[in-house]
């Protein structure tokens, strides 16, 4: 059951980032939608699919566990009694499953948003930065699910997804600070804090060398498909139901694969070499990299107008900061998902 429940997990988890960058590039290109359109639809089904298969695996332990069988922590992470042990459900699921349900409840919320105040196109509206929490939440779940069974092949391979799955979605949630006056890109530093911390994670967890470099490569892979095939879909989709694009487009680059780190590689080369020493250096010294380069690159592509000196060291020094704390974290998270005793609650 294992591996074919972890792969609908990280299938959900994987339409849900396909749908979020096509919606968005839905709104730049074309513009108006509805609430039913087929990036919507992938969004929605990419949470359905992910807490459906979280709560049949609850089901399946629970009902294994009456049977007088022992969970088994590789199934998903430590088991935990929920509802005064009416149920038992292993942590990732248990962690993907709430993080779907809260989706759901949020989509009703931003219907709602939408019938009240009609079209909206920013990523900071109240109901979006909720919709966005909830399905990191959910692909936090896919990580600890994955990083459960890291012993076998399949398991090594579902977190080489889950993680830059994650690490690509989770920084969208910082443009809730997009109106707050701080004196850096809090972009920027969101992007150093995630990438670092899931980075180290890895490394930790799995424990081998070379995994923080796997992933970050993983990650730009993921950054090419995203880079090819957002924009064509946004594209195809509006010839299909015959609405034009937007007047004055030039070119510019889809904007979620642009906002994925381009030197992420040059910062895992960093945490291999640190992180043994020191991870929350090596965190600092990898979101260095990390704040400069995507200031930079942020510029290059057209993303931001020409930024001060003052400003990129402001944004620089602040990633490095969050890098720090990323490398700390990654570090003590990765070896809590190396605990398997059980835990109730």
């Amino acid at each position: 059951m294992r591996p074919i429940a972890a792969g609908f997990v990280l299938l959900g988890t994987g339409i849900s980032l396909i749908g979020t960058s096509w919606d968005v590039q839905w709104h730049i290109d074309v513009g108006p939608d509805t609430f039913f359109t087929l990036p919507h639809l992938f969004i929605y089904s990419g949470s359905a699919i992910a807490g459906i298969a979280s709560l049949v695996v609850v089901l399946a332990v629970t009902a294994a566990q009456r049977r007088g069988e022992t969970p088994d922590p590789r199934d998903g992470g430590i088991p935990i009694r929920v509802f005064g042990g009416r149920f038992t459900a292993p942590l990732g699921y248990l962690v993907t499953g709430l993080g779907a349900a809260a989706f759901l409840v949020y989509g009703l919320t931003d219907l709602w948003w939408h019938t009240v105040y009609g079209f909206d196109a920013v990523l900071n509206s109240p109901p979006h930065v909720a919709l966005f929490t909830t399905i990191s939440i959910t692909m936090i779940g896919a990580v600890i699910v994955a990083a459960a069974a890291r012993e076998q092949r399949w398991g090594r391979i579902a977190m080489a997804i889950s993680v830059p799955v994650l690490m690509t979605f989770f920084p969208i949630t910082a443009n809730a600070f997009e109106g707050v006056p701080l004196p850096f890109n809090t972009i920027a530093a969101a992007t150093a804090l995630i990438t670092v911390l899931l980075l180290v994670l890895a490394r930790v967890a799995i424990g081998r060398r070379g995994i923080a470099l796997a992933t970050a490569a993983a990650l730009l892979a993921m950054q090419a498909i995203l880079w090819v095939f957002t924009p064509w879909a946004a594209v195809t989709y509006a010839d299909a139901v015959g609405l034009p694009l937007r007047d004055g487009l030039g070119g510019e680059p889809p904007f979620i694969p642009a906002g994925i780190p381009l030197f992420a590689v040059v910062a895992a080369i960093a945490i291999e070499l640190l992180v043994r020493r020191s991870p929350a250096l090596a965190g600092a010294v990898a979101g260095l990299i990390l704040g400069f380069t995507f200031v930079v690159q942020q510029e290059y592509l057209g993303f931001s107008r020409p930024v001060a000196l003052p400003d990129l060291l402001a944004s620089t020094v602040a990633a490095g900061l969050f890098g720090l704390l990323g490398g700390y974290l990654g570090a003590r998270f990765g070896a809590m998902l190396r605990i398997r005793e059980k835990v109730t609650a």
